[in-house]
């Protein structure tokens, strides 16, 4: 029989990316969704099968991270084979603002998730989607022995839920092993997210529709890669002999600076001239450097990050351009794949 795996978050950028590659290695994908008056699934468009469709590989769920009973329920009936935990309040800005929430959305959802795995007593894997903001204001390089030092209720909420996996792993022998993944992009990235604002606001300013973007901290460094190589990255994690945590990056830094520069003169600009600062987008404390180390997932995994910052913004800036340009003619807009 085919393995099957439950993703929280299916419809974000990682989730997406990785029910596809699950999907094409055979398994039967299943995928909580949230409740909306509007359809949020557009990541899945490529690969969405209608429920009336006899054999279908995909199937979505409606529930929520802070309804423990729907999640005991929905692990009881699918009993996954695997459960990638990727859903999450995810915007280190927003956070400021809704503190309390995601706490309980990125935090207590962990643990929530955890103890329904215990409650419904199937036999399975666990991915938990860590965070290089767990590491905050430790100096670069860190790795998976670097202590943690979060700067926002996100990177706190992410360190509880790596301590409650580690917890459940040695408490109740559970095979559960933290991703503690740095920056990953892509043209599937929220609108909102610094990479995927830059790109977007270099097409339209390319095709006259808005003259300036504005930005926040440009001296921040981050190590930013390819999303769907991490979500190859996941799935390692979890074929492996035994649970272990690992950082997965590509070990090339960059600053917001470059990102924007590289962006811009790709589609042949002059950032100066468009890009302003806006102080209200500053965070209360901010994250200076961040930096993976992923030589242990390299060695035990075999796992390598093969795009780098400024090929990966030139992707994106691609990727915009052209949907920027068949909006303009009246074609589909599709995220490029």
């Amino acid at each position: 029989m085919a393995k099957s795996a439950l993703i929280t978050g299916i419809t974000g950028q990682d989730g997406s990316y990785l029910a596809e590659l699950l999907l094409g290695k055979g398994y039967e994908v299943h995928g909580i969704i949230r409740r909306a008056s509007t359809f949020n699934t557009e990541r899945l468009d490529d690969i969405y099968q209608d429920p009336h469709v006899t054999g279908r590989r995909l199937l979505l769920h409606y529930g929520d991270l802070t309804d423990s009973v729907s999640l005991v329920n929905l692990l009881r009936d699918v009993a996954p084979d695997e459960v990638y935990h990727l859903g999450a309040q995810s915007h280190v800005k927003v956070s400021f603002e809704i503190p309390e929430y995601t706490a309980e959305a990125t935090g207590l959802a962990t643990i929530r998730l955890l103890e329904a795995i215990r409650a419904s007593r199937i036999d399975t894997r666990f991915y938990q989607a860590s965070s290089s903001e767990m590491f905050g204001s430790t100096p670069p390089p860190q790795n998976e022995t670097t202590p943690f030092h979060p700067r926002s209720p996100y990177g706190a909420a992410k360190v509880f839920g790596y301590w409650a996996t580690v917890n459940y792993r040695e408490a109740y022998d559970l095979f559960a092993v933290n991703g503690i993944l740095f920056n990953h992009e892509s043209p599937r990235r929220g609108e909102t997210f610094v990479t995927r604002k830059i790109t977007r606001a270099v097409a339209r300013i390319k095709h006259g529709l808005q003259t300036k973007v504005y930005l926040g901290n440009l001296d921040a460094r981050r190590d930013w890669g390819f999303a769907p190589e991490y979500v190859e990255g996941m799935f390692r994690m979890l074929q492996a002999d035994a649970p272990t945590d690992y950082v997965l990056a590509t070990g090339v830094g960059a600053s917001v600076r470059d990102f924007v520069e590289t962006s811009f003169r790709h589609a042949g600009l002059d950032w100066e001239e468009h890009v302003e600062i806006d102080r209200n987008y500053l965070r209360p404390t901010e994250v200076d450097d961040l930096l993976g180390d992923a030589s242990k997932a390299r060695e035990t995994l075999g796992w390598q990050a093969a795009t780098q910052w400024d090929a990966l913004a030139k992707l994106m800036t691609d990727a915009d351009v052209k949907a920027v340009e068949d909006q303009l003619a009246g074609r589909s807009v599709r995220i490029d794949r």
